[in-house]
């Protein structure tokens, strides 16, 4: 049986990855929703078709508008570890080289052969986002809340730090490893599109100390490795900063889907 108006949620925010995918309802006016508590990705070594296999199930069920949020380092200067960005456009770095989620014989009962992109992220539902932080942002909060441009990069490592300048050049605000092969097979699907990052880091935009910096000779080996690693992404602190900022982000989520 196909569920009229049903939303699916993907969430990527926690180290468990939990893969679990639970159905109910939402809100006091009883949204039905699909929530998919973690997901399968591609530097997993999983396929891409693996990766958006979710996707497609849930477009089978019914499903008319996905909600996804991950985790994400800030190459915005001007954003804080804890912000939340909802994304109105996206880089995706793996699929300009060939892993694209949509690449061999089209599925043309989803969708047509070149589906565009230029209008992925939903107007209205960016600005239902805004309308609703100004209800649920908690007045003592420095959380802020972005619109921002997602970086798709294939992991699993961090950047380097000459990648992010790369990405911030060419106008990401945000890198991950995740959520644009599933954006891109939902708009394939004709779903529409919701997604936040929650940023958990900031990149390194500084260029690497050069070997023959004369303000260097005098550090010892030991100083110049904490020199080097000033900034440096550790997914301990990715973890807890995901975990603090849960709460605010849980809220802003919960009260966009009850009004849907």
């Amino acid at each position: 049986m196909v569920i009229p108006e049903l939303h699916i949620l993907i969430s990527t925010l926690v180290q468990g990855h939990a893969g679990k995918l639970v159905v109910g309802t939402m809100g006091n006016t009883k949204v039905p929703v699909v929530l998919l508590v973690g997901r399968a990705h591609f530097y997993e070594g999983h396929t891409m078709e693996l990766v958006t296999f979710a996707t497609r199930v849930c477009k089978v069920l019914g499903v008319e508008t996905m909600i996804v949020t991950n985790a994400a380092g800030g190459l915005n200067p001007d954003y804080s570890v804890g912000d939340i960005v909802c994304l109105n456009d996206h880089l995706n770095m793996a699929g300009l080289v060939g892993f694209h989620p949509l690449r061999g014989a089209n599925a043309d009962d989803f969708g047509v052969r070149f589906p565009p992109l230029s209008d992925a992220y939903d107007l209205g539902l960016r600005q239902k986002v805004h309308q609703t932080w100004q209800k649920v942002r908690p007045g003592d909060s420095m959380r802020r809340l972005h619109e921002g441009v997602y970086a798709f990069v294939a992991g699993p490592t961090y950047e380097t730090r000459a990648e992010c300048r790369m990405l911030h050049q060419l106008g990401a605000d945000v890198v991950g490893m995740s959520t644009v092969p599933e954006i891109i097979v939902a708009r394939h699907s004709g779903i529409k599109i919701l997604a936040f990052s929650l940023v958990t880091n900031n990149a390194v935009l500084q260029p690497v100390p050069r070997g023959d910096d004369p303000s260097l000779s005098s550090m010892s080996p030991q100083e110049l490795v904490d020199h080097l690693s000033k900034g440096k992404a550790n997914h301990e602190e990715v973890i807890e900063a995901g975990r603090e900022a849960a709460k605010d982000m849980q809220t802003l989520v919960y009260s966009i889907v009850s009004e849907l």
